[in-house]
């Protein structure tokens, strides 16, 4: 197992015209002093649609080196040609990385054996082990149980991040892939009820602002004080609610934003949050004092 807890899945800070790595590296250190158990780079939250492949593996290679092995290092690697999403892991491998992170295909789609295909080339391609991440919403292309079961045969897929939203599919997955693979949530408001089902914590968005919180509440239940985490959960929901009022990572930058790191610009098409969902955004945070 890659990790048990919460992993972040974090943000890329940016300047005018790059990345800015004095920001990344306040974030890293606030993540490890809070207790965070995996920095995930690069995945949808990280904005890798808006970088190009230089800055990717400068981000990743930055974060791998700022971690320095205290907690494990997920590189996010998706995308919708197999042929240069495998060229990605491999330099990814090379750059240090704990594992890797594999996003269903996306616009193109494919069948499911289209994903099995893609998949165990992914998990071929080099020593690292691999979490699939499923999210629907994003991508278009759904990981169905059955996928899962076949997929979780390679000895190199490791984990799973479920983001359908489906609990009905996530009950199914968490029966057929038992004892198989590493299951985490990949919604922030399903935690408690994925961790009921065996899961192993969380892929989060809300870590980057309330880390330590976020891996309280798995550990919470992991330790077996269900009650404790299910509060947390419930008490959390307006929060949550607001990080996903408008696409990600457009709230959660605002978020870090006002509790004072230097976000920069986001990179169209994203754009700044409404006023309305900022305002509402801003009273969840203060109700956790999160910001004064």
């Amino acid at each position: 197992m890659i990790f048990r807890g919460s992993g972040v899945a974090l943000v890329t800070p940016f300047t005018e015209d790059g990345i800015a790595f004095d920001t990344l590296e306040k974030l890293v250190e606030f993540q490890i002093s809070n207790d965070t158990d995996a920095l995930i780079v690069c995945g949808t939250t990280g904005e890798p649609s808006t970088m190009s492949l230089p800055e990717q593996h400068s981000v990743i290679e930055f974060v791998v080196k700022q971690a320095d092995g205290r907690i494990p290092v997920i590189a996010g690697v998706g995308g919708n040609n197999t042929a240069s999403v495998v060229e990605c892991a491999k330099v990814v491998e090379g750059l240090g990385a704990d594992a890797i992170l594999g996003v269903t295909p996306y616009y193109n789609k494919c069948t499911d054996t289209g994903l099995i295909a893609h998949f165990n080339a992914l998990a071929d391609a080099t020593q690292l082990p691999v979490i699939l991440y499923n999210i629907p919403g994003r991508t278009g292309v759904n990981i169905c149980p059955a996928v899962y079961e076949e997929l979780c045969c390679h000895d190199k897929i490791a984990g799973i991040k479920e983001a359908s939203g489906n609990l009905s599919q996530l009950v199914e997955t968490a029966r057929l892939t038992r004892g198989k693979a590493a299951l985490y949530s990949g919604n922030d408001d399903q935690i408690v009820p994925l961790l009921s089902l065996g899961g192993d914590g969380v892929i989060s968005v809300l870590a980057n602002i309330m880390p330590k919180y976020t891996h309280n509440m798995v550990m919470n239940y992991l330790k077996g004080d269900v009650g404790a985490a299910r509060d947390m959960q419930l008490e959390i929901n307006p929060l949550v609610s607001a990080l996903f009022c408008e696409v990600n990572p457009i709230p959660i930058k605002a978020a870090l934003r006002a509790m004072g790191f230097a976000m920069g610009p986001l990179r169209l098409p994203l754009t700044e949050m409404s006023e309305a969902h900022h305002d509402n955004l801003i009273r969840q945070m203060r109700s956790f004092g999160l910001i004064d």
